[in-house]
């Protein structure tokens, strides 16, 4: 493959891959930006003039140094950084062209077409891993590649409803504001950009063996399915389907949102310990003799004399008074942060997760750092989400070796 001349240096474990993200919106750039953070040369490939999706989902906007808004929806740059974009047009025969190139040097392809959508292009894995067999090509629909509904468009809250979420989440029907409820984040899109990003790995694993790449199909849907976790399994053993029980938990008690006299706390008790400590703290370990609070099995049983007694008990105090007796105490307890209160703790701080990004338009981004911390090889961040087709000539220097002269004669020696 063609060496990279003008990339920064990166530290990432994947630094030496390329990427060719022809995905848009959230699950498929999630795992374009994942694989970027972790030092992929992540190229996302937008529509001329238009880009992706995202650009245009605001505001808020990004704000130069001058205070003047930009055309960067915050959307966009959720799920952008470290990318370097390219435009091209996939109707015109010599873009084409282009991609068809360009996927012959890449690593890894990520695309969430309509099922079928790149064939007509030629960039469909059949045309592409012919001339490039080590390529990993992950396709991200709705309902995956196969199946009645192979066919149908999926968006991440239609996918939270079909694939059950929203009916385990949000207040019990016949309670004052119950119903359905979605999450307050694309939790299927992001789910799926997570599953994207470890089948990719996955699959390179596969490759280091075989030197064989091979074809990921991953559905919205069926990531909800999967992701359902403890409810999923109730189910299946049970036969009967769980309910919603808003903020508690269906298999632990107490475990959930509890009013103080100014403000509200979590609690998250999951053993009898924990439970004995709480009831001390509170002044009324005489509870443990009575049947109802012995155990998890029957506070389980008895959810809401439960959650009605220990209501009466942590209205009596102040947030802080309760967390500053809990925490050292080892009960599970915790605050309600909003997220001004997030991007300030201390903790969050601590950790690197809220970190300047420098953006092309000057100055830096303040982004939520990549969780994950490699003792060897770091994750960095080069830079914030790409400007809609600032890559463009540098990739097809770096990715295909054109030069000036051969960029001139496709149109696009006026590029960066």
């Amino acid at each position: 493959m063609t060496k990279n001349n003008t990339r920064p240096e990166r530290t990432g474990p994947l630094s030496h891959l390329k990427v060719l993200d022809m995905s848009r919106v959230l699950a498929g750039p999630w795992c374009g930006q994942l694989l970027a953070d972790f030092g992929a040369d992540v190229i996302k490939v937008e529509r001329p003039g238009a880009g992706d999706d995202t650009r245009g989902w605001g505001p808020p906007f990004l704000k130069d140094d001058y205070g003047n808004e930009t055309a960067e929806a915050a959307y966009y740059l959720a799920a952008n950084r470290a990318k370097r974009s390219l435009t091209l047009d996939l109707s015109d025969p010599q873009d084409q062209a282009l991609a068809n190139k360009l996927a012959g040097e890449a690593d890894i392809l990520l695309e969430n077409y309509k099922v079928g959508g790149l064939k007509k292009y030629g960039l469909d894995y059949a045309s592409l891993s012919a001339a490039n067999p080590k390529l990993i090509y992950c396709s991200i629909t709705g309902f995956g590649q196969t199946g009645p509904y192979a066919e149908r468009a999926g968006y991440d809250l239609m996918i939270q409803g079909a694939g059950g979420l929203m009916s385990l989440t949000g207040v019990p029907d016949g309670e004052p504001g119950g119903g359905p409820q979605k999450a307050g984040v694309a939790a299927a899109d992001l789910m799926t950009g997570m599953y994207a990003t470890v089948a990719v790995l996955a699959a390179l694993g596969w490759r280091d063996k075989t030197g064989e790449g091979q074809y990921i199909d991953l559905a919205l849907l069926d990531t909800q399915a999967a992701m359902l976790a403890n409810h999923a399994m109730n189910y299946l053993i049970s036969g009967t389907p769980p309910g919603r029980v808003g903020n508690d938990h269906v298999n632990i008690v107490p475990y959930g949102v509890f009013p103080t006299s100014d403000g509200h706390i979590i609690l998250c008790i999951g053993n009898n310990g924990q439970f004995e400590k709480f009831l001390r703290i509170a002044g009324q370990p005489e509870l443990l003799a009575d049947a109802r609070f012995a155990d998890n099995k029957a506070r389980v049983a008895n959810r809401n004399l439960v959650n009605k007694t220990l209501h009466k008990m942590t209205v009596t105090r102040t947030m802080d008074e309760w967390l500053e007796d809990l925490e050292p105490a080892g009960v599970p307890a915790g605050p309600i942060n909003s997220l001004d209160r997030v991007y300030s703790h201390p903790q969050i701080l601590a950790r690197g997760m809220r970190v300047p990004i420098p953006h092309a338009l000057g100055g830096t981004v303040d982004y939520p750092g990549n969780p994950i911390k490699f003792s060897k090889t770091p994750v960095d961040y080069p830079a914030a989400a790409p400007l809609l087709g600032e890559h463009s000539a540098e990739v097809l220097r770096d990715w295909l070796g054109l030069d000036d002269d051969a960029l001139a004669a496709l149109g696009r020696g006026g590029e960066k």
